[in-house]
């Protein structure tokens, strides 16, 4: 049963603790607080792990409290690898100093520096020589790619989030939040008090060392009166001869198997929404299963074809036609789920998607641009962008005679999502997880690659409604305070402060990406972490 690996609800916490984060992670609890004993404890368990060299483990990702582990569970079960985390987190020892030193220059001229001011009661000269005066510690990286969150502010220092957080926050807004600061490394949304700012590059993914700060680092800032200009972020560059372009349709993206072994820097490994259906669409070509496909979520994509090639279109149901000169009409309806071949001069419309959210189109022989090792756009991270009208993509040779001839096979569709409870399942009672487990679910219109929110049953927390940010991987479902559960999906983020009740398994998380907005109707089944 479920309850055979998972601690009970009503079963007090014993640390260390490895619990699993679905059926390819887990989570190594050290501790349920902040404090830097606990953070130095997990850098020095994330260095044993790496030095290791665990079999089947292929990243971790270190937080607060805890360390997340990524595996293969073809090449280790979740019993081996509890029992060998548990002997690696036996008699840890701070590793405090052993990570770079770095100054970071600081204008302090934030929009929220005399509100911090008058609420500290010290002048802003006060809080400037404060912020300035000690070296903080990288606790660990999340939110976005490259940003640190760092420890720990001076007591006097200490002001919570904004009640309204802003929309839009400066790229290299330097701010502070209740016992920790940090460096906003691109242009996003937060709710943190803006002090100042600086131009220093913390995130770039053509260095070899992408994220400027790395958990362990010492950091500084240092006051400067004035800054250089920060240099402009690179646009992606969609250009090549052989397909283009007209019409992007809704949200179009390309997609890959995803950006593995980056998470440790905050970088979400997006990929494909629906893993099966685009690695499908890649065998109908003779491609390798990972290669990049074509994501839409809606009509309106249409394509252009400069070389021969063969296209092949997956998903519930993509409504598509070929527009070809040799054909009598000029028009043929797209066959999906098998190699169709494209000549010079034709046009690929796609006119709607039914019975699902997302489509895929794969096309032989293309050739996309590759941010850290990948393809997959991931607009929340300012990796590569949507599609837009007259993009166009390189269609290099292609093996005729590897593409399918005839259909290939597409699994019967299922409603019901396996999940593994946890890893914070305690954090709910039994009446709660059954719940949870009985209630029928709708993906909620506010739903996108990032997440997918529920609507049905309200979901009640035990205790707290947030939790130490510990690692998170696609499929994990969170339960903010509203109760309102998020199954995160392709593009969430590396880690999360709200309790997870469960994990979808990966390969059921399709299913999820799948499920048209306030239709399709889900319900989740808990299965054992062993014998899936």
């Amino acid at each position: 049963s479920v309850r055979t690996v998972l601690l009970s609800p009503t079963m007090p916490a014993t640390y260390p603790r490895v619990l699993p984060v679905g059926d390819r992670a887990v989570t190594v609890e050290l501790s349920a607080t902040l404090d830097a004993e606990t953070v130095a404890r997990v850098r020095s368990l994330d260095a044993r792990v790496r030095a290791r060299a665990l079999s089947g483990v292929a990243e971790t990702v270190p937080a607060y409290a805890s360390l997340l582990v990524l595996y293969d569970r073809e090449r280790v079960p979740f019993a081996e690898l509890r029992t060998g985390l548990l002997e690696l987190s036996r008699n840890l020892e701070s590793s405090e100093g052993s990570g770079r030193r770095i100054e970071i220059p600081a204008l302090y001229d934030g929009e929220d520096l005399e509100e911090v001011a008058r609420a500290c009661g010290l002048t802003t000269a006060a809080v400037v020589e404060l912020h300035t005066s000690r070296a903080y510690t990288v606790l660990m990286l999340g939110f976005s790619p490259g940003f640190g969150y760092l420890g720990f502010v001076d007591e006097r220092l200490r002001v919570p989030r904004r009640k309204t957080p802003r929309t839009r926050v400066p790229m290299g807004s330097i701010a502070i939040a209740g016992a920790q600061t940090g460096v906003y490394p691109r242009t996003l949304p937060g709710g943190w008090n803006l002090i100042g700012r600086t131009s220093l590059r913390l995130f770039d993914a053509a260095n070899p060392r992408p994220s400027l700060l790395m958990p362990g680092d010492s950091v500084r800032f240092v006051p400067a009166l004035t800054l250089p200009e920060p240099s402009p972020s690179p646009r992606a560059v969609f250009s090549g001869h052989g397909a283009r372009v007209i019409e992007p349709g809704i949200l179009t993206t390309i997609q890959d198997g995803g950006r593995d072994g980056w998470r440790r820097l905050a970088v979400p490994r997006a990929g494909f929404a629906d893993a099966e259906a685009a690695r499908r669409a890649n065998r109908c070509l003779g491609r390798p299963e990972d290669a990049a496909v074509i994501e839409l979520c809606g009509p309106g994509l249409r394509l252009a074809f400069d070389r021969a090639t063969f296209v092949a279109i997956t998903g519930p149901r993509v409504n598509a036609v070929l527009e070809r000169s040799d054909l009598e009409g000029g028009r043929m309806t797209v066959p999906m789920n098998v190699a169709v071949r494209v000549r010079a001069g034709n046009a690929l419309t796609v006119t709607g998607i039914e019975n699902g959210a997302r489509g895929y189109v794969a096309i032989a022989g293309m050739e996309a641009p590759a941010v850290l090792g990948s393809a997959s756009v991931d607009p929340g991270s300012g990796f590569l962008r949507p599609l837009e009208a007259g993009d166009s993509f390189e269609v290099g040779p292609m093996d005729a005679d590897r593409v399918r001839r005839d259909p290939a096979a597409v699994p019967p569709r299922r409603d019901t999502v396996r999940v593994i409870l946890g890893p914070q399942a305690d954090h709910f009672d039994e009446q709660t997880i059954e719940t949870f487990l009985r209630a029928a679910w709708t993906v909620g219109l506010d739903s996108d690659r990032v997440g997918a929110r529920l609507n049905g049953a309200t979901l009640a927390h035990r205790g707290p409604t947030e939790i130490v940010s510990d690692g998170m991987v696609p499929g994990c479902i969170q339960v903010p305070p509203d109760g309102r559960p998020i199954v995160m999906l392709s593009d969430c983020p590396t880690t999360g402060g709200y309790p997870k009740i469960a994990c979808v398994l990966s390969d059921d998380l399709g299913i999820v990406a799948q499920a048209e907005p306030g239709k399709t109707s889900l319900r989740f089944e808990a299965v054992a972490i062993e014998g899936l």
